[in-house]
């Protein structure tokens, strides 16, 4: 059930940019802004957008506690909704957020045991972008800013003994999370592929005494309206 849907969701937002409508750029439409011209046509941007993502997580957590490092990478699920508004009509910059329901984690295959940590999140990016255009429809979309995210779900799994318990009980992780945000993405009409990088800069273990933090690779194929 759960492959179906994330497959139904894929296949809808490729056949979004292939049901757009061309040339809004010819009539009045107060979401553009004419900046100039590529050849015989004028390029223009979205003065405010909004955006569905759908991708892949390769996470970890680095922590000082031989309990809670898992410094191996695992895999998960990044899902959610994007929305831009332009801060200078000036330039094609713009600020980013959005919501963002995101499995973190990481594995730990030590001589203590083998683990892995199931971290999941609703994350709210907060970023700024430029959108650097390279043809009338293509655009190259560095990012940099920050991220807060509250757990909302997740478990400890300890494969020696086949036990498992929240990742969120006393002793082990903390909800809140929040650190910087690096990216790049690639826009062609309204479709729109990136990939970013999290550092995680909250202590998000329960163990005072020893910093662990998150490290995320997040892979995004979308649209943006």
């Amino acid at each position: 059930m759960k492959r179906t849907l994330l497959l139904g969701l894929l296949c809808m937002i490729l056949a979004l940019p292939a049901m757009a409508q061309p040339g809004y750029r010819y009539g009045y439409n107060p979401r553009v802004q004419t900046v100039g011209r590529h050849g015989n046509e004028y390029v223009a941007w979205h003065r405010y957008y909004f955006g569905l993502r759908l991708g892949v997580n390769a996470s970890h957590v680095n922590s000082e506690s031989p309990q809670l490092d898992g410094s191996g990478f695992k895999s998960g699920l990044n899902i959610g909704a994007a929305a831009g508004v332009q801060l200078t009509y000036r330039a094609p910059l713009f600020f980013e957020t959005g919501l963002y329901y995101s499995q973190k984690g990481g594995k730990s295959d030590t001589g203590t045991g083998k683990f892995t940590y199931d971290l999941n999140y609703l994350e709210i990016p907060l970023l700024i972008k430029y959108k650097h255009f390279v043809g009338n429809q293509t655009s190259i979309q560095p990012y940099a800013g920050g991220y807060v995210a509250v757990g909302t779900d997740g478990s400890i799994k300890n494969y020696d003994n086949r036990t498992a318990f929240s990742s969120f009980d006393n002793g082990y992780f903390q909800r809140c999370d929040g650190g910087l945000k690096i990216g790049c993405g690639v826009g062609f009409n309204m479709l729109y592929l990136d990939a970013s990088y999290d550092i995680g800069l909250a202590n998000i273990g329960q163990d005072n005494f020893a910093d662990t933090h998150n490290g995320c690779f997040t892979l995004n194929i979308g649209v943006n309206f």
